[in-house]
C-alpha cells in the first residue's frame, strides 16, 4: 500500500488549484511534486529489493531453518510492499504529470476504483503482516517447544496465503457495491469514501477498515510488549531496540489514520469534499478546512512512510547496523572490542 497523496514545498502544502494567471509558480510547483512521489517510490524499492535479496540468502542457510517461518514472514511483506509501490506509484506520477487532473489518464473511470483496491489491500496486509509476525516471535520465544513441533513452513505458507486471500475479498467489496473508493484531495490518489452516509454499504466498509487497522496495532503492540518483558534477560541489546523501534515506529506511522477516518466517520466527512471546495473557488481551501485536509494528508504521509520503514526495522538495521553497534562505539570512545562487549553484556 502506497500513499502520495501530497508533498510539502518550502513548509507549507503544494497544491494544483492555485490562480490561473500564475503559471510559472503552478510548472514550479508541479515540477517539485512530481520529485517526491519518484523519490519516495525509489526508496521504498530499494529498502525492499534489498530485503528480499537478504530474505533469500538467510532462508537459504541450514543454520536458519527455525528462522524459516519468521522470514516468509518479512520476504511476503517486502515483497507485498514492492508490488504496491509498482502498482500505485505510477498512476500517481501519471496525475501529477497531468497537471493533478485525473480525468486525463482514467476517461474509462476503472481506475480509480482499481487504485483504492490496492491500496486497502497493501494497507491492511502490512498491518496483518505485523501482528502475524508479533504473534510467531512471541510463541518462538515464550513456548519454544510448541513452536519447534508444530510452527513448519508449510503452516506459515498457508497462513500467508489465507491472510491475502481475506484482504484482497474486503478490498474487493465496493466493487460489487459495499462501499465506494473516491477520488481524494488534492486529486492524486483514490480511497475509501469515509463519512459518505448515502453510498450503499459505505459506513460498514470504512468502519470495519479502521476497526481492522486499529485491532491490528493492538494486537501487534501487545505481542511486542508481552515479548520484550518475558525474555528481556535473554535478549542481545540489538533485539530489544529493534522490537522497541518496530512498536513506535508501526504506532506512530498509522494511528493518526486510523484514529483520524473513525472521527470522520462520526463526523460525516470526507477528504475529497476538499476538492470540491477548492475547485470552486479555485483557491486553496479557508483557513479551518485546509487545516483538516491537511492533517488528513500528513496522516497519509505516516503510513506510506511506515510501508517504506517496514524492511529497514524488521531486517536491514539489524542486518547493517545494530550488529555494528560496538564496533561505532569502539570508534567514538577507542576502547578495544573485549571493554565494548562488557558493556553491552552490562546493559
Amino acid at each position: 500500500m502506497r500513499f502520495y497523496a501530497a508533498h510539502s514545498v518550502g513548509g507549507g502544502w503544494c497544491i494544483g488549484t492555485l490562480h490561473e494567471g500564475n503559471i510559472t509558480k503552478n510548472s514550479s510547483c508541479r515540477s517539485v511534486s512530481v520529485g517526491f512521489p519518484i523519490a519516495m517510490m525509489v526508496t521504498g524499492m530499494v529498502g525492499n529489493s534489498l530485503a528480499l535479496i537478504l530474505v533469500y540468502i538467510s532462508y537459504r542457510k541450514k543454520e536458519n531453518q527455525r528462522k524459516r517461518s519468521f522470514l516468509l514472514c518479512i520476504g511476503s511483506l517486502a515483497l507485498t510492499d514492492l508490488f504496491g509501490q509498482l502498482l500505485t506509484s505510477p498512476i500517481v506520477i501519471s496525475v501529477y504529470r497531468a497537471d493533478l487532473k485525473w480525468d486525463r489518464i482514467d476517461s474509462s473511470g476503472y481506475l480509480c476504483p482499481f487504485f483504492g483496491v490496492c491500496m486497502t489491500t497493501f494497507g491492511l496486509y502490512a498491518l496483518f503482516m505485523a501482528s502475524a509476525m508479533a504473534i510467531e516471535r512471541a510463541t518462538a520465544i515464550t513456548n519454544p517447544h510448541w513452536y519447534s513441533n508444530h510452527m513448519k513452513t508449510s503452516v506459515t505458507k498457508q497462513a500467508l496465503t489465507v491472510i491475502w486471500c481475506l484482504v484482497l475479498l474486503f478490498a474487493l467489496l465496493p466493487i460489487v457495491g459495499v462501499g465506494k473508493y473516491t477520488r481524494q484531495w488534492p486529486g492524486t490518489w483514490c480511497f475509501i469514501s469515509a463519512g459518505d452516509r448515502e453510498v450503499p454499504g459505505n459506513m460498514f466498509f470504512a468502519i470495519t477498515f479502521a476497526a481492522l487497522g486499529i485491532f491490528s496495532l493492538l494486537v501487534t503492540l501487545s505481542f511486542r510488549h508481552v515479548t520484550v518483558l518475558k525474555t528481556v534477560e535473554r535478549l542481545t541489546t540489538e533485539t530489544v531496540i529493534q522490537l522497541l523501534g518496530i512498536m513506535c515506529v508501526l504506532l506512530i506511522c498509522w494511528s493518526p489514520l486510523l484514529v483520524l477516518m473513525l472521527r470522520m466517520i462520526s463526523t460525516q466527512t470526507s477528504s475529497h469534499e476538499c476538492n470540491s471546495i477548492s475547485g470552486k473557488t479555485n483557491l486553496v481551501p479557508g483557513r479551518g478546512n485546509h487545516l483538516n485536509c491537511n492533517f488528513f494528508l500528513t496522516a497519509i504521509r505516516l503510513a506510506s512512510l511506515n510501508q517504506i520503514l517496514d524492511p529497514w526495522v524488521y531486517l536491514l538495521l539489524r542486518e547493517i547496523l545494530l550488529r555494528k553497534f560496538c564496533i561505532m562505539a569502539n570508534a567514538v570512545s577507542n576502547c578495544s572490542m573485549e571493554q565494548c562487549n562488557d558493556c553491552q553484556n552490562q546493559h
